[in-house]
């Protein structure tokens, strides 16, 4: 079975001084209801930076842990993370600090800058996923319409729950291991 996981919210928390709904609406553009994520300006990438820096990303200890504890046998687990080209450098850093390069059989990276629904789309199909987690409920249920074979879960704190044929809401990444 291949498994894929996002990186920030699932292992990789976000800064603790910042709203993770002020987070969310700056990855947002408005078009007329189609799912459109901003490519921040310069001014706005120096600060995402900064807020990138290991210091202000903490792992996510609890599942890092679920998922190195979980059999390998038949199984293999990809990283699949949307994050812009401009965040190569700390993405590289924050894996290799977090030692997330030794849990996965493979991880992706949009450095492409593609809008970050098609790029998960594209790798999703490419590594033929099964199972699929992820913090963003939009990107999600664009992905899950696209891949009808695929298992697809949001990783949230409070529902845990059946949102659509292909598409669950869960609150622990155990919750998919089983």
């Amino acid at each position: 079975m291949n498994i894929g996981f996002d990186l920030d919210k699932i292992f990789i928390n976000y800064p603790p001084f910042i709203p993770d709904r002020i987070i969310n609406r700056l990855y947002l553009k408005k078009v007329s209801g189609t799912l459109v994520y901003r490519i921040p300006p310069k001014p706005e990438q120096l600060l995402r930076k900064l807020s990138h820096l290991h210091y202000f990303r903490p792992p996510m200890q609890e599942n890092i842990n679920t998922v190195k504890a979980f059999s390998r046998r038949n199984n293999k687990f990809f990283l699949i993370s949307s994050r812009y080209s401009f965040l190569e450098k700390l993405t590289a850093d924050i894996v290799k600090r977090y030692k997330l390069d030794g849990i996965f059989d493979g991880m992706f990276f949009n450095f492409s800058n593609k809008q970050p629904h098609v790029f998960k789309d594209e790798v999703i199909k490419k590594l033929h996923i099964d199972k699929y987690i992820d913090d963003d409920l939009r990107l999600l249920t664009y992905v899950a319409k696209n891949n009808a074979k695929a298992t697809f879960f949001w990783l949230n704190k409070t529902l845990n729950k059946p949102l659509s044929k292909n598409l669950n809401a869960v609150t622990r990444i155990s919750d998919i291991l089983k």
